[in-house]
Order: structure tokens, then C-alpha cells, then sequence
């Protein structure tokens, strides 16, 4: 049977108690039923047809099942209170006079590090870490393997760790590994 929006409304109201109660069954909570059943109601406000339906009350369920799951998913993406004033205090630690200079030094002192390598193991690191270039594309450029690629990013990575020892290895990539004995 042909159905219109304005004779699903008039079943929405009709058969409200039950599909409310069917509803707060499956979602757990007669609040979430309601709020999905007007949400239902608005959405039966459009113009055109729906077409045939065999079952009208499943298909309004099916709207409010929908209407419920689009309303959870909203809410997993917003953020909690404690997240946004941990980003908002965030800000205000980015800002920090001591923390500021002592980023200044830092890339002062990587700088300095990155000088004293090879011209080719300098681009190298620049390139891949800096710059994210495949190792492939980097290998071809200079016209070696990939595998030296990494033996110059592996002496680079050390180079530069050795040269400022209070900046993490993962800042700059991976540790290198230990020479086996």
C-alpha cells in the first residue's frame, strides 16, 4: 500500500506508547526513546511520497533506530569537558617563555648538528625526515640504494642524538639500534 509522509505522521501518534516502548527497549533509555521519536516526526516533514511500504510501524521504527544511532554518533565525536580544558591549557604551556627559549636552543643546537654532517648525509636526513620523501625517490636522486639511504639516515640519527642528548630519539625517528657483538 502507497504510503504519504502525513499518513505516517497520523501512525507516528497514533501508535506513539508503542514504538516508544519498543525504542527504550532497544536503546536502553526512555530519554534517548523520546528524543529519537521527535527527531522521527521531524523528518516525516518533507514533501514527495515514500512509495509502498508493507510495513509502516517498521519502517517509522527503522527511522527512529537511524535517528538514534546518527544522535550516539554525535555525541562519541564531541569532546568531553576535561579534554577541552586540557587543550585549552595546552595553548597556554606552548606559550611559556621557558619553553619557548628552550625550543629556540634546540633547534639551534640540531641546526649546529646537522652542519657538521657530510653535505649527502645532511640532504639525506632533510629529505626523508624533514621532507618525508620516500627513501626510494631519495635513493634514485643521488643515484644509490635504498639501503644506503638508511645507513646515511642511521648515521645522521646518531650524529644528531649524540649532539644533543636531552632531545629524544623520537623526535628525529627511530633509535638506532646497537652494534650485536
Amino acid at each position: 500500500m502507497t504510503q504519504s509522509w502525513a499518513s505516517l505522521r497520523t501512525l507516528l501518534v497514533d501508535e506513539y506508547e508503542q514504538l516508544r516502548r519498543r525504542l527504550a527497549r532497544r536503546l536502553g533509555s526512555t530519554d534517548l526513546a523520546n528524543e529519537a521519536l521527535q527527531e522521527t516526526w521531524l523528518r516525516l516533514e518533507r514533501s514527495g511520497e515514500p512509495g509502498a511500504l508493507k510495513r509502516p510501524d517498521a519502517y517509522l521504527l527503522r527511522i527512529a533506530l537511524n535517528v538514534a544511532a546518527d544522535r550516539r554518533d554525535t555525541e562519541r565525536r564531541r569532546l568531553a569537558l576535561s579534554e577541552v580544558e586540557m587543550l585549552r591549557h595546552l595553548d597556554d604551556d606552548e606559550l611559556d617563555p621557558e619553553r619557548f627559549a628552550e625550543s629556540r636552543s634546540d633547534i639551534a643546537a640540531l641546526t649546529e648538528a646537522l652542519n657538521e654532517l657530510q653535505p649527502r648525509c645532511r640532504a639525506i636526513f632533510v629529505a626523508a625526515r624533514l621532507d618525508e620523501i620516500p627513501h626510494k625517490i631519495i635513493a634514485a636522486k643521488y643515484g644509490i640504494s635504498t639501503r644506503m639511504v638508511e645507513r646515511e639516515l642511521k648515521r645522521a640519527l646518531e650524529h644528531c642524538s649524540q649532539r644533543l642528548e636531552r632531545i629524544s630519539h623520537s623526535q628525529f625517528g627511530s633509535a638506532p639500534s646497537k652494534p650485536s657483538t
